[in-house]
């Protein structure tokens, strides 16, 4: 039977605090009287995680594992408990007690009453240092400026989602920071926001380091050719080799037609090789014509793709 609610709780070294989690989602879930499943997704702990899951999977029947061999990301974890889940709406949280469960009841409603595909939570006021906080603003500038999406918090990990947005995408590599833009590239856009309240860590210390801004970025790039031109990908290799071919070509043109004026003039003109503007031209042509390549490529590769017509169907009669 369906229930109510399926939590997807990655975790990685996280013993000191799943109890404590455990107890106040239960707490919450019994005062509402949802049905549900939390799912904890161990991603290859060192410390007594796994143990501390199979105690409280013996206590409370509602509680599930999956434990991975080896440390593969939140990504992965998400992904792999995105495809366990049997929940109506699915709600994500992180494991250290940053994110409250108390959010719980109010993000399952703007889902189930207010037909939001996807909630993400806003962590307006922030318990951490400086050399996080600013990173972050400008990575959530940057990320609203290409994905038109406006969000203020892209990263936090409380989120929740009607079931069949989770059935419907894939998350991989480090695209977790990215989920509401592959829901928006799978065709579910009416995405919103809800401020959360931020908890001090209170076990425990931060797994990510200031490397994550950077490959974040890395990350948007990806994703945003991915969901623009994933299926077509000679519209953007092939238009901008194009236009550069054709500037080189032009600038070509104007300085040989420039040679045989002066020729046809009695003029003595300069050899074409000491023009600087002939070795900008012929780059431009040299690039283009590689851009064009790599479209045509990419196009190949993408028509024998097998997903290349995996399209999201809504609604059949």
């Amino acid at each position: 039977m369906k229930k109510q609610l399926s939590l997807v709780i990655p975790l990685y070294n996280e013993e000191e605090s799943l109890g404590e989690l455990h107890e106040w989602i239960l707490k919450v879930m019994q005062a509402h009287n949802f049905t549900y499943e939390v799912m904890f997704v161990d991603d290859g702990s060192r410390d007594n995680s796994w143990q501390v899951v199979e105690r409280l999977a013996k206590k409370d029947s509602n509680v599930k594992g999956i434990k991975f061999r080896r440390n593969y990301g939140k990504s992965a974890a998400l992904n792999t408990g995105f495809a366990a889940s049997n929940g109506e709406v699915v709600i994500t949280m992180d494991a250290d007690l940053q994110d409250s469960p108390e959010e719980i009841p109010d993000l399952y409603r703007m889902i189930t009453e207010e037909g939001y595909d996807l909630v993400s939570g806003w962590k307006k006021k922030r318990y951490d240092p400086i050399s996080k906080t600013i990173p972050t603003k400008l990575f959530n500038w940057a990320t609203r400026k290409m994905t038109g999406i406006h969000l203020h918090d892209f990263n936090c990990g409380l989120k929740a989602y009607r079931c069949t947005v989770i059935k419907n995408i894939e998350v991989y590599g480090e695209m977790h920071r990215y989920i509401p833009a592959i829901a928006k590239w799978a065709g579910f856009t009416k995405i919103g926001e809800k401020v959360v309240e931020h908890q001090e860590r209170k076990y425990g210390v931060t797994k990510f380091g200031l490397e994550r801004f950077i490959n974040g970025f890395l990350d948007l790039l990806s994703i945003n050719f991915v969901g623009k031109f994933g299926k077509r990908p000679m519209h953007l290799f092939g238009l901008m080799g194009t236009l550069m071919f054709g500037f080189g070509f032009l600038l070509a043109l104007y300085i040989g037609a420039e040679k045989l004026y002066y020729l046809n003039a009695g003029v003595k003109a300069r050899l074409v090789t000491e023009i600087p503007q002939f070795y900008i031209g012929l780059t431009a042509m040299i690039m283009g014509v590689q851009l064009f390549l790599a479209g045509f490529l990419a196009e190949l590769v993408s028509r024998n793709s097998p997903n290349r017509n995996n399209y999201k169907i809504e609604k059949e009669l």
